[in-house]
């Protein structure tokens, strides 16, 4: 469940981010500078800055030890524990922090997680009572769900009301009356809050769209749910949807898994957040959400993902393949997983270990186009273009009807066709692309751009480059194609205009500033294009490319020309 912005402004203001940037990003070096202390101390904030939970973790303990009662380091062992996923080792501390200052939020929101972990709910209680406030919309919705944990439905009822009044807060309070509908039995009520029967329209995500076809099939309204998963994703389904989809075909009533019990909804409560949170707050931030929902229902695959995600783009690398591997193999959700393992392989620097994953997952779901054509464009990217075209040929040979979505896979295959020197097949598969997506100017440029360089179909080259350009100005690439046609065509004077455009939007690309010069070469303007030559060797091309370049410097462009066997530049301005 996902509010608009405007809910998220009013919970930002609320939220204690700026103590993790505070924590994570310290400044003021001298509250905390005891003797003895400042070596762990800068080791901690340097880590802590580098998202490196688990080393940060270590060394604001290792400062701990050394002046117990400072909350600054408390609160930055809390955070790296809480961020490596020890939530265990994180309360004791938060314990200790509360008992120094009880309006602290991150010592509070922990030691309200550990109560209700343990469905503590009397002491979850005692916690919000005592005005140990964690923010204004954590608050009400865990004490909606601690209301129904005591029994007391009808106070908690009120209290998701109440909170659903709050300005912007609507969409999270009707999503959690809900679902509190649904574990007490009350599936008609749930069905028509998040149908929009009772007034108000929330926000799709996919795992409220589980949740209510989980209520239609338990109402005995397959159909209703079939057609509610239609018509938000259409064709477009994941392995999990899939699953689910055929469950209700075949008439299986599909059981509650949304929400269990209380401690599930307040799990829920905190992975709502994290995703009104992830995008807009700090990332690590938003992970103490998402790693508190795992801690209360460890189950939470949708937290667990998010968490994977959040600590990809913090650079823990290792932290999210843990996160990943915690998805189980019979769950539907582990191609998801796999498939982030394996961009946090890569990503980590363990290419072989991504296509090791990849590989086994296009073995083991032949029939999913989208693992084929990740396993290609990786294999792509790391210039392994005949095992890339497999892999696409693969995803192709899966498709049951011609869709314009297809079109990236034919391009993609048709760059590996052309990297591979199979130039009528590459052909084939851009011109394949352009009809499943006319004008898309990334097939246009290329396919121009091809033939360009192989001094082939010039005017239909030009043609395509011109429609390229015309679809983005702004792409200085693009823009270098249609100079770099014009200059093959003999048409110098018009290369000059589009040329200099192009180095104006890619000012510090080799081979656009290399363009540049040879085009002031061909209009005479000799000194210039020394210039540009010189400058794209300091923008470090490829060294057969610099090797080029050097020469020309060495003794002009039309020598060069005439030692490839190439058309002298006069002789093709005459034609």
């Amino acid at each position: 469940m996902q509010p608009n912005k405007g809910a998220f402004r009013v919970f930002k203001r609320s939220i204690s981010a700026i103590a993790f940037s505070a924590i994570f990003g310290l400044s003021a070096l001298s509250p905390v500078m005891a003797d003895g202390l400042a070596g762990a101390y800068l080791a901690a904030r340097q880590a802590g800055g580098d998202y490196d939970f688990t080393a940060a973790s270590q060394y604001f303990t290792r400062a701990l030890v050394q002046d117990q009662s400072n909350p600054v380091l408390m609160e930055g062992a809390i955070l790296a524990f809480v961020g490596s996923g020890q939530i265990d080792k994180a309360v004791p501390i938060a314990r200790r922090l509360n008992s120094i200052n009880s309006s602290d939020q991150i010592s509070n929101m922990l030691l309200l997680a550990d109560a209700i972990a343990a469905e503590g709910y009397e002491a979850a209680f005692g916690i919000l009572e005592a005005g140990e406030t964690v923010g204004p919309l954590v608050d009400g919705l865990v004490l909606a769900w601690v209301q129904l944990g005591l029994g007391n439905m009808s106070e908690a009822l009120g209290t998701f009301d109440e909170m659903s009044k709050g300005n912007g807060l609507q969409s999270f309070g009707l999503y959690h009356k809900a679902m509190a509908l649904t574990l007490v039995g009350d599936l008609e009520g749930a069905d028509e809050i998040l149908s929009g029967k009772a007034g108000a329209q929330l926000p799709v995500t996919r795992r409220g769209v589980l949740a209510h076809t989980e209520i239609l099939s338990q109402l005995e309204r397959n159909a209703d749910a079939i057609g509610l998963i239609d018509t938000v994703f259409g064709e477009n389904l994941d392995p999990g949807l899939v699953d689910v989809r055929a469950r209700l075909v075949a008439g299986d009533v599909l059981p509650l898994t949304s929400i269990r019990n209380a401690k599930d909804g307040v799990a829920e409560v905190f992975y709502s957040i994290a995703g009104a949170l992830s995008g807009e707050a700090n990332d690590g931030y938003t992970l103490l959400y998402t790693r508190i929902a795992q801690y209360l229902r460890p189950d939470h695959v949708d937290a667990i993902l998010l968490t994977a995600q959040l600590l990809e783009s913090l650079g823990r690398y290792d932290l999210a393949i843990q996160a990943y591997d915690q998805i189980s193999e019979d769950d539907p959700e582990y191609q998801a997983a796999e498939l982030g393992r394996a961009d946090a392989l890569n990503r980590s620097g363990d290419t072989d270990g991504a296509i090791e994953v990849l590989e086994k997952l296009a073995a083991d779901n032949a029939e999913q186009v989208s693992v084929h054509i990740t396993l290609g464009d990786l294999l792509r990217r790391l210039d392994r273009f005949d095992e890339a075209k497999q892999a696409y040929s693969q995803a192709i040979a899966l498709f049951d009807a011609p869709d314009p979505g297809q079109w990236v896979v034919y391009f993609a295959r048709g760059i590996a066709n052309e990297r591979t020197e199979s130039w009528p097949e590459a052909e084939a598969d851009f011109r394949k692309a352009l009809e499943l997506q006319p004008g898309q100017p990334q097939v246009l440029n290329y396919l121009g751009y091809s033939f360009v360089e192989m001094k082939q179909n010039l005017d239909e080259a030009l043609d395509m480059i011109e429609r390229a350009v015309a679809a983005r100005p702004q792409d200085g690439y693009i823009t270098d194609s249609l100079g770099w046609v014009l200059y093959r065509l003999g048409r110098y004077d018009e290369a000059v205009v589009h040329m200099e455009r192009a180095v104006e939007l890619e000012p510090v690309d080799p081979i656009v500033n290399d363009h540049l010069g040879d085009v002031f070469w061909a209009v005479g303007r000799e000194r210039e294009a020394e210039f540009q030559w010189y400058r794209a060797l300091s923008f470090e091309p490829e060294e057969k490319d610099a090797i080029r370049i050097r020469r020309k410097l060495e003794v002009g462009l039309d020598v060069v020309l005439e030692e490839e066997g190439g058309d002298p530049i006069q002789a093709s301005n005459d034609g």
